[in-house]
């Protein structure tokens, strides 16, 4: 029933046209980007840059991504059992220095530097670990010495021409827990972001070296039943994950982004109606269902990297059946950004804006609460005037992160007294500071202004004039304000939880 109405909407989309621009934008909406750094796809663009040079590239990353209103980036910072950032209990990364083990110079710390920055920018942190891969290639020539590979090769296996951390080990989640808890505790993510790898993709006619573990660790499951066996691995690492995150900091979500089918309907009967030649449950043992049902995860991000009506795997069947197997969490799309314009892709790519017509399908989908872009580079490259598109119409005005719905929270504190005073040709706007910790710590104030004498609709970000960390704002640097006769001033706050504090009172001041 879904499905039907969501492409019958956008049926409706295709024959209006432009109409749909004018309808009101969502105040709350997840737009992400992944900045990926294995093998350099995003940043820092080559090994061995300086200290200088990574910070800049990120620095005009995310101002690029501030000029299209993204609030969120995924940054990876985990790629193959690494660190993009200081780490106790792993090496820096070779994608970062050149040579794994090796720290930046001057020393840095980019993950820190990103979190800073990107806040600035109201931009949420999610940062993005892989869970079980160790190496890109065959070789471990280009580990480190301190890698624990060397230390204890019992947690390791390898799979065609790379090298894994045994799923089945109790060992492995142990201390997979430990880097995660470190991260949460240390630095001021806003999320735990793992993407589609856990067994690794099937190479063909080799099976994955786990038979020893699993004759050693069977955990109850028979001989037959080896595949429930894998999923059960990574059932109890991701439900243990939430567990470690949540004792942590409540407040830091945890979202997986799968391979965009989770079954075929052929397998099983609530699968979907594709013919994709990889399913998550049977080639990745990832039952992303399960952990939606159980609340293991706060969101699921799919990887759609399709296009609408595409035969095997059509993206708008995909957007309508996910919508209906999201059990109430939050549903962001993974939309593949880096196909435009790839001569060797279906004509969609190649023919209009393919994700301009996805995110308009996306709106008509009341359980997609927004998206994700892959890749950064790609995103920021404008093909087909996909920025200008998001700047002039889509993501015209900013949105605030939406609320993970799996997540208990209370609403933030009202700011008080909130005033206008003059200083000659100056006007500020001023409010009392809210001082709670936490996840009832103020993230940030939103500041609204309304023509006339009333508050208007607060669900409208076009009345959005302002974010800020302080508690005074001056109003004649607040560009497109003209302020001459009366206005109306609501200020919000808004905690780590996301949620938005009611406003006790509006001020109304002649300009």
């Amino acid at each position: 029933m879904i499905r039907s109405f969501c492409l019958f909407a956008f049926s409706l989309w295709l024959l209006a046209g432009s109409c749909l621009y004018a309808a009101q934008p969502p105040k709350r909406e997840m737009r992400a980007v992944w900045i990926a750094t294995v093998a350099n796809i995003d940043w820092p663009s080559r090994r061995w840059l300086s200290t200088e040079e990574q910070q800049e590239e990120m620095l005009r990353l995310l101002d690029g991504f501030a000029r299209n209103h993204i609030n969120t980036v995924v940054v990876q910072i985990r790629p193959t059992a690494d660190a993009l950032y200081f780490s106790p209990y792993e090496p820096w990364s070779h994608w970062l220095t050149g040579k794994q083990g090796t720290r930046p110079q001057p020393y840095y710390d980019p993950l820190q530097f990103v979190i800073e920055e990107a806040h600035k920018r109201f931009m949420d942190v999610h940062v993005w670990l892989n869970p079980y891969r160790v190496t890109q290639s065959g070789s471990t020539g280009e580990l480190s010495e301190e890698h624990l590979f060397f230390k204890n090769k019992d947690l390791f296996v390898r799979y065609g021409n790379r090298y894994y951390f045994d799923p089945g080990l109790d060992e492995t989640r142990e201390f997979l827990n430990r880097v995660v808890r470190d991260v949460v505790e240390r630095y001021d993510v806003d999320a735990i972001h793992f993407d589609d790898y856990f067994y690794p993709y099937k190479i063909q006619g080799l099976d994955f070296p786990d038979q020893s573990t699993f004759e050693a660790h069977p955990r109850g499951f028979s001989p037959d039943r080896k595949d429930d066996w894998r999923r059960n691995n990574v059932n109890m690492i991701v439900a243990e994950l939430q567990r470690t995150i949540k004792s942590a900091k409540p407040w830091v979500e945890f979202g997986i982004s799968p391979f965009g089918v989770w079954r075929n309907r052929s397998a099983d009967v609530r699968g979907s109606n594709t013919r994709a030649g990889v399913q998550n449950y049977d080639d990745l043992y990832a039952d992303v269902l399960l952990w939606l049902q159980e609340g293991n995860i706060d969101y699921v991000t799919p990887q759609l990297y399709w296009e609408i009506g595409k035969p095997d795997a059509d993206y708008a069947e995909l957007v309508g059946w996910w919508s209906e197997h999201v059990y109430g969490k939050n549903l962001y799309i993974g939309m593949g950004v880096y196909k435009m314009g790839d001569s060797s892709q279906a004509a969609a790519w190649n023919d209009g804006n393919e994700i301009v017509r996805q995110l308009q399908l996306n709106r008509t989908q009341p359980q997609v609460d927004g998206a994700m872009f892959y890749n950064a580079t790609a995103f920021l490259s404008n093909t087909f005037g996909l920025n200008d598109s998001l700047q002039a119409n889509y993501y015209r005005y900013p949105a605030l992160c939406p609320v993970n719905r799996n997540i208990k929270s209370k609403p933030a504190v009202s700011p008080q007294n909130v005033n206008v005073l003059r200083d000659g040709e100056q006007a500020y706007l001023v409010w009392d500071k809210v001082d709670r910790k936490g996840g009832e710590a103020v993230d940030y104030y939103v500041v609204y202004a309304f023509k006339g004498k009333e508050p208007g609709d607060m669900n409208n970000p076009a009345h959005i004039i302002a974010r800020t960390h302080d508690h005074c704002l001056n109003l004649r640097t607040i560009k497109g304000l003209e302020l001459s006769g009366y206005y109306t001033f609501v200020v919000t706050s808004v905690n780590r939880y996301k949620q938005e504090s009611v406003p006790t009172h509006a001020v109304t001041r002649k300009m």
